[in-house]
């Protein structure tokens, strides 16, 4: 524990996106559905004091029903060049969805493939130590850490923003990059990683030598 606590802390950033398509039944099949638009996403470096949220506006500057491929490139260029300043770029289960719908939707396969290895997918890392996620939201009420935002979950989300709750969809999303940049942060303070299980018991496992990226957990 104590060595866990002299690890140099890293400097994240958080990312996550919501999707365009209302996609009916078991989430799990997705890929079944795509492609899936993006409608917007979120960013939050760890030594920011706000997030940055991306979206594509129409005609008269409001927020478009889903992002342009030029603001996607525009989205892969800043994860990139963040990652390329020593940023680590932070996810829960980017590996298997973000970056996978984003690598479609800009066209930045290359890029995004990098993007993906090299990251920290928090989601990713817990499978490989455990052999079973768990969901972020369940993490952060272990931590004792405010949850997401509420009245919506993240399938709601192209619903609300076809309805023009543009910032309500926001508000979700910025939340969601707030929840995973303290989760990871807390962890590594603490050297280990806890959880509420589906018995509502607490649970936790030790985090050697922090998070991993997704090339090491591999």
């Amino acid at each position: 524990m104590a060595a866990q606590k002299t690890l140099k802390p890293r400097k994240y950033l958080a990312f996550d996106l919501e999707t365009a398509k209302e996609l009916p039944g078991d989430f799990s099949l997705w890929r079944n559905h795509r492609p899936l638009g993006i409608i917007c996403a979120a960013t939050w470096a760890n030594d920011a004091d706000a997030p940055r949220t991306w979206h594509s506006k129409d005609v008269d500057g409001q927020p478009a029903p889903q992002m342009t491929a030029d603001d996607l490139i525009e989205l892969v260029s800043h994860l990139c060049a963040m990652a390329a300043q020593g940023f680590t770029i932070l996810t829960w289960n980017g590996a298997s969805f973000d970056f996978d719908v984003l690598a479609e939707e800009s066209g930045q396969h290359d890029h995004c493939r990098r993007c993906a290895h090299d990251h920290v997918d928090m989601m990713f890392h817990l499978v490989c130590l455990m052999g079973f996620g768990v969901k972020l939201a369940k993490a952060a009420e272990a931590l004792g850490l405010p949850g997401k935002a509420g009245g919506m979950s993240g399938g709601e989300a192209p619903k609300l923003w076809a309805a023009r709750e543009h910032e309500k969809v926001l508000a979700y999303v910025t939340q969601d990059v707030r929840l995973a940049l303290q989760v990871a942060v807390e962890c590594e303070r603490r050297g280990e990683f806890a959880w509420i299980t589906a018995k509502g018991t607490r649970s936790a496992k030790p985090l050697a030598g922090g998070w991993r990226t997704v090339r090491e957990a591999m």
